[in-house]
């Protein structure tokens, strides 16, 4: 049974709204937009009958705040306003802040019913054929990124770790407020999705010099440095054609700055500081340490505790000083992966 939410401050309304709808659904009802959030931090319904004129905290000004909300599952559960005074413009205010549907009290239960079907019955449609293009969606990140690791033998499981490094890292970031502008809304398992495809450029990059058993040569250097610009170009290539929005932009930028560098001296653009985008500075820490701990043909890996010591080092320098801090203070957290994925 589907579960709403009735908010109004008025008694009377409330019963009715319950008596009309309690037959097909869980109803709750609640007497303020305060009791509401209280109780969305337990039970997330499936839509939520708003009235707009209310004490301390109006429709209006309840709907602005579940939209903003850091939880993607709360921003989009639909919003249905219950007014006694709507004109045109009280509509279209209500709809601009993304409401699904105004209904005028006083109300038919029949028409409430039908309005509230109609608005169910979409929004599961929508959210089965968002789940199926998210799942196609990774599906398709994951054989690109598969593909791009097994032409390199040297990075077996790289992906797989960096993707929960950086899980820690934005769980930790959120936790403790760094960069809270830049990463508030974001959702931590679409950026994961976006950031295995950080290494997408390799593409581009030839066999003989991806799986060079020696030091690759400054000119061998230079060539594969040029999977940073490619996998950005590539990305770009792909939004262009299809238009997708955030999933991709992140990708690129996962792809086209994690090897920038805080003091100005990294690749392909030189950017210097914050001018790197969040996603390329998070990207550089969580790549460096893999490398560093991973073996490969020219190099016995570094110790858990040596690579932490190198990034420590580079702080201010190589990498962003904050995201650093995080990282040290995450590092239980960040051994227990290595050690658990390295063993697979």
């Amino acid at each position: 049974m589907k579960t709403i939410f009735v908010v109004d401050d008025s008694d009377t309304n409330l019963a009715k709204v319950e008596e009309a709808l309690e037959e097909r659904y869980r109803v709750m009802t609640m007497p303020s937009a305060a009791k509401m959030f209280a109780l969305l931090e337990k039970i997330t319904p499936d839509l939520i009958l708003l009235d707009i004129e209310m004490p301390e905290m109006n429709g209006f000004q309840a709907l602005e705040h579940l939209k903003a909300s850091e939880s993607e599952t709360l921003a989009e559960i639909p919003v249905m306003f219950l007014t006694g005074h709507a004109d045109s413009a009280v509509e279209a205010h209500g709809f601009e802040l993304g409401a699904v549907d105004l209904v005028t009290k006083p109300f038919s239960a029949p028409v409430l019913l039908n309005r509230i079907k109609t608005h169910l019955d979409i929004d599961e449609v929508i959210r089965e054929r968002t789940s199926q293009l998210y799942q196609l969606q990774n599906a398709l990140v994951a054989v690109l990124a598969d593909m791009v690791e097994n032409r390199d033998k040297a990075t077996s499981g790289h992906v797989e770790r960096t993707s929960q490094y950086i899980k820690i890292l934005i769980n930790e970031m959120k936790e403790r407020g760094v960069y809270s502008d830049e990463i508030h809304g974001w959702d931590t398992e679409k950026m994961i999705s976006s950031a295995r495809m950080h290494d997408l450029g390799k593409i581009a990059v030839t066999d003989i010099i991806l799986n060079k058993s020696e030091k690759l040569t400054n000119e061998e250097y230079e060539l594969i440095k040029v999977h940073a610009a490619e996998g950005e170009r590539i990305i770009e290539e792909i939004i262009s054609r299809t238009g997708e929005g955030d999933f991709l932009h992140n990708a690129k930028l996962f792809a086209g700055y994690h090897h920038e560098r805080w003091d100005g001296k990294g690749y392909p653009h030189a950017l210097n500081g914050t001018e790197i985008p969040l996603q390329g500075r998070i990207m550089a820490i969580v790549d460096t340490y893999d490398a560093l701990i991973s073996d490969k043909p020219y190099k016995k890996p570094h110790t858990h505790e040596e690579a932490m010591g190198i990034i420590k080092e580079g702080a201010g320098k190589q990498y962003d000083p904050q995201i650093v801090d995080i990282f040290l203070a995450a590092q239980a957290q960040i051994k227990d992966v290595m050690e658990r994925l390295q063993q697979l």
